[in-house]
């Protein structure tokens, strides 16, 4: 089922680049974030990215920072058979690091509060719209 509200989308788009009634500078759209949370599993990935079925969980978010046997298992070879990423923006390690590794992730990507860093500690809207750099 493909989800389409066309007001709601239009809208998004708009935020998405920028345009609207917000006033914080440097907004990005987080997808690998975005993912995590509306996609825990990664069904919706799955069904549309025939490429990266075999990857597991929500591992096929991020399968350019998987290690090569988990590669190999899942028949991907980047490059060949799934593309390099063009672009690795730097917040989406947080998101990369804190997945779920071998259980199956909460709803919404979401779980309980396992180990989170002390510089990540006051997540929220000013903790991904901040203008510091060393976070």
């Amino acid at each position: 089922k493909v989800d389409y509200d066309v007001c709601s989308n239009y809208g998004n788009w708009l935020y998405s680049a920028g345009i609207g009634n917000d006033p914080r500078d440097n907004r990005k759209f987080n997808m690998i974030k975005q993912g995590l949370d509306y996609d825990g599993n990664g069904d919706y990935v799955r069904l549309w990215v025939p490429e990266l079925q075999g990857v597991k969980g929500a591992d096929i978010h991020t399968p350019w920072a998987l290690n090569s046997a988990a590669l190999s298992q899942a028949g991907v070879t980047l490059g060949e058979t799934y593309p390099q990423p063009v672009v690795t923006a730097p917040e989406w390690s947080r998101h990369i690091s804190q997945r779920p590794q071998g259980r199956s992730p909460h709803p919404r990507g979401r779980r309980g509060p396992a180990h989170t860093p002390m510089q990540h500690k006051d997540r929220g809207i000013d903790f991904y719209f901040s203008r510091k750099k060393d976070v």
